[in-house]
């Protein structure tokens, strides 16, 4: 885990112990968040430390001042992407405002072995696993097709497609089973996906076959309340954590805005799918703070009492809370972190706005392992149309009508039209 070097603590400072025990002391979340005894938090959102029988977590003052680290460079990632998008430099952003502790405790909770398969709002557990935020950022700009190392990382590429990881997921925890990958520092699988996708048939499914066949999964559900305008009563009639008794294994439910229990949870769901004990659900119950994506309009179908209330309950803030509470961070430790927040934010800025546009063909590149005839087929094609501008220009017909752009378009620069209308050359450059 990454540590921030500020502050006055050092790495083997012993912090304060826990207050009380979760199930008693549990507070701050909604009446929908389910009996105390059914939600697993270590740390309320006033910032007070509370213990769990099931899920101890001994952490230092350096790990602890490591997760606020990722909790704030996190958020600043998503709030240079909305305002990237806002300024038309991304042509859309899935938000995870409100989900870091979520995303960022799961995600810490995994070894360098482990494999993640997320939906397409894992920013944080993309920074957990080492993949550049540009890499993220050249996706929603559509100059990459998600332009990272699954392998290299563990960390597959983004499923826009609802559910459908799941199922990767499951197939890939069954194949390290039989190869003998699991057991004591042996590996494990975890799957991220939201509220709304428990209604689909992929999800199901999945969890027919990690059970029926034992597979060391974890099945890690954000349930921000929200699958777009859909509201959680509309997926559930019972606790979606309570699904998984229905298909034989375990699930808990967790404080989606505690990083650590999201932690402890995860750590311990990961080790019972390496001893062979099989797949484990968790529902972190959380908000989306934002938009489902920058082209909705949450205002449209919930209240803005409940984002107030939702805002007391800040993943960021509670952890700060502690630290300070705690004596493990002062002043200029905070300080140095929003300092490099703000290099990061300008970093994606400009790297944004500077990243090339691919060559048309290279839109054909990477779709199967080896040559296919009928990709080469259509990329020959595809080629030959854009040589025909050359040719038109050559024999004396004038440029390729999209050189003008389109007509009733004044306010587009004549090379977005073109290039919105195949105006390019194969290299990429703009005619």
């Amino acid at each position: 885990m990454p540590v921030e070097t500020g502050g006055s603590s050092a790495a083997h400072e012993v912090i304060p112990p826990p207050l009380a025990s979760a199930p008693a002391a549990a507070a701050g979340l909604p009446p929908e968040a389910g009996a105390p005894e059914e939600l697993i938090q270590l740390l309320t959102p006033e910032g007070e430390r509370v213990d769990h029988p099931d899920y101890p977590l001994d952490i230092s003052a350096s790990e602890l001042r490591g997760l606020y680290r990722d909790l704030v460079l996190v958020r600043r990632m998503d709030t240079e992407a909305i305002a990237l998008q806002r300024q038309g430099e991304l042509g859309i952003w899935a938000s995870l405002l409100g989900q870091e502790a979520a995303q960022i405790g799961s995600g810490r909770a995994l070894g360098p072995q482990d494999m993640a398969f997320p939906t397409y709002r894992e920013h944080g557990v993309a920074w957990c696993r080492g993949v550049d935020p540009l890499k993220l950022l050249e996706l929603f700009r559509g100059v990459s097709h998600g332009g990272w190392d699954p392998a290299e990382h563990k960390f597959h590429l983004y499923t826009i497609v609802i559910g459908s990881q799941t199922l990767h997921a499951t197939g890939y925890a069954m194949g390290i089973q039989r190869d003998g990958a699991t057991g004591d520092g042996g590996e494990a699988v975890i799957a991220y996906f939201g509220d709304g996708a428990t209604s689909q048939g992929d999800v199901n499914e999945a969890f027919i076959w990690a059970s029926v066949f034992n597979a060391p999964v974890v099945f890690f559900c954000q349930n921000n309340q929200w699958a777009i305008s859909e509201p959680l009563e509309r997926q559930s009639r019972i606790p979606l954590y309570q699904r998984a008794r229905g298909f034989g294994f375990p699930g808990m439910r967790v404080d989606g805005n505690d990083v650590l229990a999201c932690l402890a949870v995860t750590r311990a769901a990961l080790r019972a799918a390496r001893e062979g004990q099989g797949p484990t659900m968790i529902e972190a119950f959380t908000y989306r703070m934002g938009a489902h994506t920058t082209t909705d309009d949450p205002t449209r179908y919930r209240l803005a009492g409940d984002l107030e209330a939702w805002k007391l309950r800040d993943p960021v803030e509670r952890v700060k809370a502690y630290l300070v509470r705690s004596g493990s961070a002062d002043a200029s430790f905070f300080d140095e972190i929003d300092a490099e927040a703000a290099r990061l934010g300008a970093r994606l800025r400009e790297a944004c706005r500077a990243m090339p546009d691919p060559a048309p063909l290279s839109a054909f590149e990477h779709i199967y392992a080896g040559p296919h005839p009928v990709v080469d087929a259509e990329r020959d094609a595809y080629a030959a149309y854009l040589d025909s501008f050359d040719d038109a220009g050559r024999d004396g017909h004038g440029a390729p009508p999209s050189a003008a752009g389109p007509p009733g378009e004044p306010g587009v620069p004549r090379v977005a039209q073109a290039r919105g209308t195949g105006g390019f050359g194969r290299t990429g450059e703009a005619r």
